[in-house]
């Protein structure tokens, strides 16, 4: 019996090794390679939506825009070319759900900093007080990495068109007069397309948790 087995023990084991490659084999292509979805206009909660684009199901992508950065620096499309980026939506006296926001991209601005594939971008929605200065300090005084991480002011309505009808991140449309203005926790995960590929609720850590994983997934697509 011992000889019997000594004579199979090499097979044995090549047929073990080669039993749990074809396993491990049959398993990679029967499991679905994840994908993260394109979110269009009419997938989006229409609350969230301007009516214009409301039931646009295809094609949607972030539309052209001219903002001004801390640092006094014109900031179009043409700077997040070819480049992952995650917007969000502040202010820099907000009391409330900003700064928790804040926090958040300055610890996602830390496990980014040294990937050259992808940006940050915060939008002021109170830009009458928000002004390049301001928005210079506040970026001091979180760490801000510039060539990571622009905080844009600029015209007000060009900025509420973009929450609402390329964002689609937000249910007021701020239209309430000088001091009016947009609220919203979402942060948008955008691919190189110019395309919203992810929300997350920027107050929620395990959201924050979900968005990280989400950009190692979309960056697995460009690979």
């Amino acid at each position: 019996m011992l000889k019997f087995f000594a004579r199979y023990k090499t097979f044995a084991i090549v047929f073990f090794i080669l039993s749990v490659i074809i396993i491990f084999c049959i398993y990679t292509l029967l499991k679905p390679e994840e994908r993260l979805p394109v979110y269009q206009p009419d997938m989006v909660n229409a609350e969230l939506v301007d009516s214009t684009v409301q039931y646009v199901r295809k094609y949607h992508k972030i539309a052209n825009f001219e903002l001004v950065n801390q640092n006094g620096d014109t900031i179009t499309q043409d700077y997040y070319e070819n480049k992952i980026y995650i917007a969000d939506f502040f202010f820099t006296t907000c009391l409330t759900i900003c700064p928790i926001m804040t926090d958040h991209m300055v610890q996602i601005q830390e496990k980014i900093k040294d990937d050259e594939d992808v940006l940050l971008l915060s939008h002021t929605v109170f830009p009458v007080t928000d002004s390049v200065p301001v928005l210079k300090k506040y970026a001091r005084e979180k760490g801000v990495i510039d060539d990571k991480w622009n905080l844009v002011t600029g015209d007000k309505k060009q900025i509420y068109e973009l929450a609402r009808k390329s964002y689609l991140a937000t249910k007021s449309t701020g239209d309430g007069g000088k001091y009016d203005m947009i609220h919203t926790e979402n942060f948008v995960l955008v691919d190189k397309d110019r395309q919203i590929r992810g929300f997350y609720d920027g107050t929620d850590p395990e959201a924050i948790k979900n968005l990280m994983h989400d950009l190692e997934v979309l960056k697995a697509e460009y690979r």
